[in-house]
């Protein structure tokens, strides 16, 4: 912690509201402080975050904080603490050690809370940041709406198992909460876009109508070097930042590019937003080569601590059909504080699942034998049909009970996802027979 370190505070309120996504159109939105998304929260590296939440919802709620680094006790699942409940109020309070684009989702009923707006994010600001002239932050979602705009309900019997197979994909598409989105830019000026994948199911690949764009960080925050790409996938849970150079009376959209995840919804091309660039301004941005320093963990060779399968079962009807090591909701074998973890991660189903480990940073070593195109710090990772990618992280000083699922919410809900205690070094294992309640 530096000296400057200071405590944060917030008041946040869950609560049902109004919300209107287009001009005239308003939904019944769950959410933080009557907005949707939630208030971007925003500290320093190395300031203590004190987060107070009132619950006003008409059910038990929780909020994790995905990505941050934090106490076991503070994670916001239901295997750390008793769900907030209507009327009562609980106070989130931890260090932020990263720098970089963090959110915070509910993680109680998700499928339902999440998919009605209870979601917002967490910014940390580093010391040594690339300079830019602006910045903008978009959580990219959509919602499955009928004619009266009322979120649908999965009713007979198929579309329920098409959707808890698919995960929840809907046709109102938003970026901040809003439908067609009209973004307004400055010519010659460099902006700092930071983009949460805060959707249930959706595969966002990023296109801006061809125009070349620098990804600068990830998950875990800045990457080494920036990366010049004209398109770039983010899957559910996942964040990137971007450098974007715009140029006098330019205009682009923000897409999502097809990308077949193997759903029974067909992959399309889909504008959220529209991109008009005024005039030329001075710029004082500047974009390092190099970001920052990022040690590797392990060497592809190292020995694998963790072998974990992901599954799915053929059968649709089969109410068990997301497994992970062939069954559901898993309590997985501890890990001990200071022993370095290489995961194997094997995915034997014909769709993509993208991995997200609370509380700890990976590094992905391999993918399909192969070394990754650039090193990151990352939380979250899409793991591609019949392959296999190796992560390295180290458990410190935090033990407690932490978890790890598919971040596609209705997979997670269905089954993919696990328990495991991280333990003191210097104490003998204690399995716990855990068995967290779910409320699905």
């Amino acid at each position: 912690m530096t000296n400057q370190s200071k405590l944060v505070e917030y008041n946040l309120v869950a609560s049902e509201f109004e919300w209107e996504i287009a001009p005239g159109k308003k939904i019944t939105a769950w959410g933080i402080n009557e907005q949707l998304p939630g208030p971007v929260l925003r500290a320093n590296q190395g300031d203590t975050l004190v987060i107070r939440i009132t619950n006003n919802l008409k059910e038990a709620t929780t909020i994790h904080w995905h990505g941050i680094c934090l106490p076991a006790s503070m994670d916001g699942t239901d295997g750390v603490q008793k769900p907030i409940e209507p009327g009562q109020q609980f106070e989130y309070r931890f260090v932020v050690q990263d720098a970089g684009t963090f959110w915070y989702h509910a993680h109680t009923n998700e499928t339902v809370q999440m998919e009605r707006g209870m979601y917002g994010a967490l910014i940390v600001d580093g010391e040594t940041e690339p300079i830019v002239d602006g910045e903008r932050i978009f959580l990219i979602d959509d919602m499955k709406l009928d004619e009266k705009n009322n979120f649908v309900k999965p009713s007979w019997f198929v579309p329920r198992a098409i959707e808890r197979h698919d995960g929840r994909q809907g046709d109102t598409l938003l970026l901040n909460g809003k439908e067609d989105l009209v973004i307004h830019a400055q010519g010659g000026q460099t902006e700092r876009w930071r983009l949460v994948n805060s959707s249930s199911a959706r595969y966002f690949v990023l296109y801006l109508g061809g125009k070349e764009f620098k990804m600068i960080a990830s998950d875990g925050g800045l990457l080494e070097h920036p990366l010049t790409v004209t398109q770039a996938l983010i899957t559910p849970g996942e964040r990137i930042d971007i450098a974007v150079d715009f140029k006098a009376g330019e205009s682009f959209s923000i897409e999502s590019l097809p990308y077949d995840r193997m759903t029974f919804l067909k992959a399309k091309r889909e504008t959220f937003a529209h991109v008009t660039v005024g005039e030329n301004r001075p710029s004082k941005a500047f974009i390092p080569e190099t970001l920052r320093k990022i040690e590797s963990l392990a060497s592809p060779a190292a020995a694998i601590t963790r072998r974990i399968k992901l599954s799915v079962d053929p059968r649709i009807r089969d109410q068990k059909d997301f497994r992970i090591n062939d069954s559901v909701h898993v309590n997985d074998t501890p890990v001990r504080v200071g022993d370095l973890q290489v995961w194997e991660i094997l995915n034997t189903s014909r769709m993509d699942h993208p991995f997200h480990l609370h509380g700890f940073f990976f590094q992905v070593i391999e993918e399909n034998g192969k070394a990754p195109v650039y090193k990151a710090w990352k939380d979250t990772v899409n793991v591609t049909p019949q392959s296999t990618i190796k992560i390295a992280w180290m458990p410190d000083n935090r033990p407690g009970t932490w978890m790890y699922h598919c971040h596609i919410i209705e997979h997670h809900a269905a089954g993919m996802m696990a328990h495991f205690e991280v333990i003191d070094g210097s104490k003998p294992f204690e399995q716990k027979n855990f068995s967290p309640v779910h409320h699905h």
